[in-house]
């Protein structure tokens, strides 16, 4: 399960909250979407942007009582299948190695960045996502960094 966003509070009397999300893919709070807040599963039933967050109705949450509860309650979702798509889950652990086929190293974490997410490399190197030109079948990441980006 990958964690997809929290409950901030609750907003208005009919149960609804705030969510705030960690992830770009708004499907996470689209109607008919499976969030898991603990061993809680909850289903959206309507949702809005608001101020950069989203209010969201789930199914069974009728109450500001209901939705209380829910405040602070990290939300998890099944990994979206998108093969164009790089996920950090996928790139920890992976083989790194540049264009013409020499080994860069080990993905050791991501790290958020503003500019661009980086890969942690278990050299001490930090690359660019931008760089990351393939992903092969074999979970094998290959990259086309900049001269000297590597270098230590």
């Amino acid at each position: 399960m990958l964690e997809v966003g929290f409950v901030k509070r609750a907003h208005g009397l009919r149960g609804e909250v705030v969510v705030s999300l960690i992830t770009d893919r708004l499907e996470r709070v689209a109607p008919g979407a499976v969030l898991l807040a603990g061993a809680r599963t909850l289903t959206v039933e309507a949702s809005r942007p608001h101020q950069k967050q989203f209010i969201v109705s789930f199914e069974g949450v009728l109450s500001r009582e209901a939705a209380e509860a829910l405040q602070g309650t990290v939300l998890s979702a099944e990994p979206l299948d998108d093969p164009d798509e790089l996920w950090v889950h996928d790139l920890i652990g992976a083989n790194v190695q540049t264009v013409d086929g020499a080994p860069a190293g080990v993905v050791a974490a991501v790290q958020a960045n503003p500019a661009s997410d980086l890969l942690v490399l278990d050299t001490g190197a930090l690359v660019p996502v931008l760089f990351v030109v393939e992903r092969r079948d074999d979970g094998t990441v290959v990259i086309d960094p900049p001269e000297g980006l590597l270098e230590l």
